[in-house]
């Protein structure tokens, strides 16, 4: 099972963050359960804010992960995951216009009426396409070679 599919697996359990994360914990050496409570707080656009979409949020974790960074590399290592890290900001803002959970679902999540909604259109499903998204294009990165311990 590719991780896109194991992350859209966890997405009938959990958030978008967690379900993100999640699918790529083993690959850094986190615990499931320690990715799940790190990513909590991210679905909804952080804590339903509807800011950056949770997967997004997750997948820039991963990014970091995927870094390698250690206390001592520097700028030069952070710098490069700030390139990495605005290169696929910009290739999801490509396919989905936005990374902005509020005008991904261009509902209020914040509101009852807002959740509501959410239910009553299966926006749940245009979700599950943005985790999908994430990990696909995280795989893209891995697979390549392109994530910052390699620029």
């Amino acid at each position: 099972m590719s991780r896109a599919e194991t992350a859209v697996k966890y997405f009938d359990v959990y958030n978008c963050a967690q379900s993100t994360l999640a699918a790529y914990a083993d690959d850094y050496g986190l615990e499931k359960d320690k990715a799940l409570q790190a990513a909590v707080g991210f679905g909804g656009g952080i804590g339903r804010l509807q800011d950056v979409c949770g997967a997004v949020s997750a997948a820039v974790i991963v990014l970091g992960l995927a870094s390698g960074f250690k206390e001592d590399d520097g700028r030069p290592k952070i710098n490069a995951v700030y390139d990495t890290v605005r290169r696929f900001v910009a290739e999801f803002t490509r396919e989905k216009g936005t990374i902005k959970c509020s005008d991904l679902l261009n509902c209020d999540l914040s509101s009852e009426e807002g959740q509501k909604y959410f239910k009553e259109h299966n926006l749940k499903e245009q979700c599950r396409s943005y985790v999908r998204l994430c990990c696909e294009l995280l795989d893209a990165y891995i697979a390549e070679g392109d994530e910052p311990s390699k620029g």
